[in-house]
């Protein structure tokens, strides 16, 4: 939380001047369903969301945009980490087979592909996105259960 707040405020001023930038800060789809085993994680993004919230509608009028994307789960090396390692040898599968088997229970019936993930960032980061503020995008294959 502290680190994206100072990047943050380190160039927030300079974008401002030039009439235009764009800010994404990547959190997680817990901002929106905080996960029990990450308490102190879930905290600390729902205080730089926070954060972001206060500042937002004052910069969007110099074209500087500051949203957020939640990620859940995609096929990354860090989702394919050591955990998944474990519990993939645990249940003598591979990894693939293991990912395979957790994005069955998504509602997309599969993980994020990365590439999904930096399109979006890079919509948000356009030119043409400079209406789209304070925004928390979930990307998260529908998972989360909620309206809001």
């Amino acid at each position: 939380m502290l680190t994206p707040i100072e990047l943050i405020k380190a160039t927030v001023d300079g974008m401002m001047t030039r009439k235009f930038g764009r800010i994404v800060n990547i959190t997680s789809a817990a901002v929106k369903a905080p996960i029990e085993v990450l308490g102190l994680s879930n905290g600390a993004r729902s205080g730089l969301t926070g954060f972001v919230a206060g500042i937002a509608r004052k910069t969007v009028i110099n074209n500087v945009t500051i949203n957020g994307l939640l990620p859940g789960p995609f096929d990354t090396a860090r989702l394919r980490g050591p955990v998944a390692e474990a519990e993939a040898a645990r249940k003598g599968i591979t990894v693939d087979q293991l990912i395979a088997e957790r994005g069955k229970s998504n509602p997309a019936g599969r993980v994020g592909d990365p590439e999904e993930f930096g399109l979006a960032c890079a919509f948000l980061c356009g030119a043409k996105s400079g209406f789209i503020t304070d925004q928390n995008i979930l990307l998260d294959g529908g998972a989360y259960p909620g309206t809001m």
